[in-house]
């Protein structure tokens, strides 16, 4: 691990900050773990096991109102079977089995305010599906791959909320007071203790971003109209959490605006679609494989600022 220093003394964080020396000792203690757990991602993310996760925000199933199977699960369901036979461990997650709360938007306050793991529904039996269970799956992939009908044009809403919970995963920090984590006045000077302290050349001395180098591909499936959309949404969100996308690592599947929709099943669930979606999977797999093989090369963002 790279050397760090602050690059001012105490007197002069103190005083360009505003706060005690209490208040700055804790923001130390956090850049602290923050350096601790970016080292532990780094080993994690040159290690030779390959980890693909399928995300899933389909609500459709048989056994529901649909009284139908989900066709973008059955395209991400061929993505793992390829990801599978080239080696990775495969998990598919259907969001529908899980509850997931709704983001408060505590980041718009200050940085520091949103926290990891999310400090609105803190891990244990106050904790959803997302802070006790979906972070650690999402943390432990190589790999992920997100698949989503459209509806209205845009990703499903089960997708949304995925992806809004997920913004505690890109920089969130721990809370420098853990017996009130939402100190708005605290939460500031942090901030500003970030501002002033991170080096964007050692990775975890400001906000962490857990999604940095996981390779991401994207499936999404529609009647008619708004799958570019839909992926361009979801390319631009994700690719700004720092994953890395290979070539041809996204795919629509659509069926046709003059014919009705009970005929869709056959014209998505069919060989084409299905070879598109195991391409997918081996340049994710290849690509992977290329950030895994030189443990001297790793990517960069400024760490100043989330």
């Amino acid at each position: 691990m790279n050397r760090y220093t602050l690059p001012y003394p105490d007197k002069e964080l103190i005083k360009r900050i505003g706060c005690t020396k209490e208040e700055l000792h804790l923001f130390k203690n956090v850049q602290s773990r923050a350096l601790k757990e970016a080292q532990e991602y780094k080993q994690k993310f040159f290690a030779k096991h390959l980890k693909i996760i399928g995300i899933s925000g389909s609500m459709r199933t048989t056994n529901d109102s649909a009284a139908e199977d989900s066709k973008t699960e059955w395209l991400l369901q061929q993505a793992l079977n390829k990801a599978k036979s080239l080696g990775a461990s495969t998990e598919l997650i259907k969001l529908k089995d899980y509850k997931i709360m709704p983001c408060k938007g505590c980041y718009s306050t200050t940085n520091t305010q949103c926290h990891f793991l999310c400090s609105c529904y803190p891990q244990g039996k106050v904790g959803d599906d997302m802070t006790n269970k979906l972070y650690q799956k999402v943390l432990d992939a190589d790999g992920i791959i997100f698949a989503t009908p459209v509806h209205n044009f845009k990703i499903s809403s089960l997708m949304a909320l995925f992806l809004d919970r997920l913004i505690s995963m890109d920089g969130s920090l721990s809370p420098a007071d853990k017996d009130n984590p939402k100190d708005k006045e605290l939460n500031i000077k942090h901030t500003k203790y970030i501002e002033l302290t991170a080096d964007d050349n050692i990775f975890g001395s400001g906000y962490l971003r857990r999604f940095i180098g996981k390779v991401g591909g994207i499936i999404v499936t529609a009647h008619e109209a708004g799958a570019s959309l839909t992926i361009s949404s979801l390319y631009m969100t994700l690719n700004h959490f720092g994953m890395t996308f290979p070539p041809f690592s996204n795919m629509y599947a659509t069926a046709g605006v003059l014919e009705s929709t009970y005929t869709d099943t056959k014209k998505v669930e069919n060989e084409e679609y299905k070879k598109m979606t195991e391409e997918m999977a081996c340049n994710i797999i290849t690509t992977i494989k290329m950030q895994k093989s030189n443990p001297k090369l790793f990517w960069t963002y400024d760490s100043h600022i989330n």
